[in-house]
């Protein structure tokens, strides 16, 4: 519910007042946003057409490329059209959506990689009942479950939103809605909000990020027991999901695992995990996954 609220709609600062600057931001980040869709795109549909990437890996990969879209989606084109807008002006409840949507989307990210690290550990260390355990019924269960979880925490994240009344500035020094930058504008004191805030969002990410760097440790070490040619292409699976995770998962634990404190550095931190994880993560799976190269080379050259 809305309390006190005087403020209708809020101004975002973007990434820069340089109008040189802004063009630039408006052709780079529109190529990266269309590169991000069209990379993602090419694994959905691969997967999703392709008879022979039917393993759970690759069916938790289809929901990571879509997440990845819709997560960038989320603050892109904003980014994109405020760059060429004289006033980068976001209404109050199109900011509250912006929230929901991102955090939605990001936690999603989160939890898929947690099932992919998990998928992993099961095809690796428990070979024998790896297709037992990981069937399809059990798989789409667990994206059920990763959907639900997403829905709560943003849930959770847009009711203490709420909560904040605005009555003064309506500057958001941010290229996007967040939660952080709207905290410094809430008339009120949001100490207890900002733990709630830290207590949600950043025990997410830590708490995942040391789970998921356990697991991979336990992979890791039960490779002694493969074959050469077994611990080589685990190895390569295992690298490029620690790659993934190192790169989602730094910038989000430095901006959402401390107290509430507005660095120059965010805005970057923030490009880095919005725009640009989503771009390398499909390229991470495909340049170092001969599969889903084969696969998606077999697919579209007899499509096209």
């Amino acid at each position: 519910m809305q309390v006190n609220n005087s403020v209708n709609e809020f101004i975002l600062s973007g990434l820069t007042q340089d109008a040189l600057k802004e063009k630039l931001i408006f052709v780079i980040f529109l190529f990266l946003y269309l590169a991000t869709l069209l990379a993602n795109f090419l694994i959905v549909m691969t997967i999703r057409y392709s008879q022979t990437l039917r393993s759970p890996m690759y069916f938790f990969l289809f929901y990571l490329s879509f997440a990845d879209a819709c997560f960038s989606t989320t603050t892109a084109p904003r980014l994109i059209v405020d760059s060429i807008s004289e006033k980068k002006i976001i209404s109050y409840n199109e900011c509250m959506t912006q929230i929901f949507a991102f955090h939605f989307f990001g936690c999603m990210e989160i939890f898929v990689l947690i099932l992919m690290s998990c998928d992993r550990y099961m095809a690796i260390c428990k070979p024998l009942r790896y297709t037992t355990i990981m069937s399809q019924r059990v798989c789409g269960a667990l994206v059920n479950l990763a959907w639900v979880g997403s829905c709560i925490h943003s849930l959770a994240q847009i009711l203490l939103t709420l909560r904040l009344p605005f009555c003064g500035p309506n500057v958001i020094d941010h290229y996007f809605c967040d939660m952080q930058p709207l905290l410094k504008l809430a008339c009120m004191d949001t100490y207890i909000i900002n733990l709630h805030i830290v207590f949600n969002s950043g025990t997410i990410c830590m708490v995942s990020f040391i789970m998921l760097f356990i697991s991979y440790a336990f992979i890791l070490h039960s490779l002694n027991k493969q074959s050469a040619e077994g611990r080589r292409k685990a190895l390569s699976t295992c690298t490029s999901h620690i790659i993934v995770i190192i790169l989602f998962y730094v910038p989000c634990i430095f901006t959402y695992a401390r107290p509430l404190t507005i660095f120059p550095v965010d805005k970057m931190v923030a490009v880095f995990y919005t725009i640009g994880t989503p771009l390398l993560n499909p390229l991470v799976y495909t340049l170092r996954n001969a599969e889903v190269k084969n696969a998606m080379r077999k697919l579209w050259c007899n499509k096209f």
